[in-house]
């Protein structure tokens, strides 16, 4: 359990002179990419990082091997300031008054980054599902950007890097649930309203043996994405 699962608010972060990004994980090969976009992000002394892990991505990072550390080892870097799972949103029986783990981390949070977003928790996410911690985060997102101004002086936004085998992304459902993602919900100039940028994955050799479109977008590619999203300097050469 994350030590400040309980005792998070928003209010308490508000003047911390810090860019807030909650950066999260669904179950996709790809989470093993999650400790190299914190530690990039994190190189930037004024970002503070939270990190929403599902049940099924931790499963990538148990420390298998170098590329796979212990979840818990990201701890370890400088402007990570808490890990949270599921099982961290009810500690304690709740009581009037007491903070609710993912409304505090909407309101602190100034941008969600889910990286890697997986079929499943796409197909959940477009229907509005709420089964789990980061499903409840995106489920209560201030869309209109009227509820949390309080806490941030622009409309929040959500970035999703899917990442699935290419049957799954070629399958027709998921054209379906990017048609909601991209032109129901898809912020762009024209559609300043929206809420959801999508970064499209790439081809390539998948770790399943396939190959084809369907591997998340390259790290350091979202990392520029989100630097310049939030205007922080330096970008990341493409691998």
């Amino acid at each position: 359990m994350d030590s400040q699962s309980t005792s998070l608010t928003a209010q308490q972060c508000l003047d911390d002179g810090k860019i807030h990004i909650l950066l999260a994980a669904s179950g996709s090969v790809a989470t093993i990419k999650l400790p190299n976009i914190a530690e990039a992000l994190c190189r930037h002394a004024n970002v503070s990082v939270r990190i929403i892990i599902t049940e099924s991505a931790e499963h990538f990072l148990l420390g298998q091997s170098a590329e796979q550390p212990a979840l818990d080892s990201l701890r370890q870097i400088d402007g990570v300031d808490g890990i949270y799972r599921n099982e961290d949103e009810w500690t304690t029986p709740w009581q009037r008054g007491n903070p609710i783990l993912h409304i505090e981390l909407r309101k602190w949070a100034h941008v969600l980054l889910v990286a890697p977003l997986s079929a499943n928790t796409m197909a959940k996410m477009t229907m509005g599902m709420s089964d789990n911690l980061l499903l409840s985060v995106i489920r209560a997102w201030d869309t209109t950007g009227m509820v949390d101004g309080e806490f941030k002086s622009q409309k929040p936004r959500i970035f999703v890097a899917p990442a699935a085998n290419t049957a799954m992304w070629r399958h027709p459902v998921t054209e379906k649930q990017l048609k909601v993602l991209r032109d129901e919900w898809g912020w762009s100039r024209s559609n300043p309203e929206g809420w959801v940028t999508v970064l499209p994955p790439m081809e390539k050799a998948l770790a399943c043996g396939d190959v084809g479109t369907g591997a998340m977008m390259d790290w350091k590619a979202i990392v520029n994405i989100i630097q310049d999203h939030l205007g922080l300097p330096g970008p990341m050469a493409s691998s």
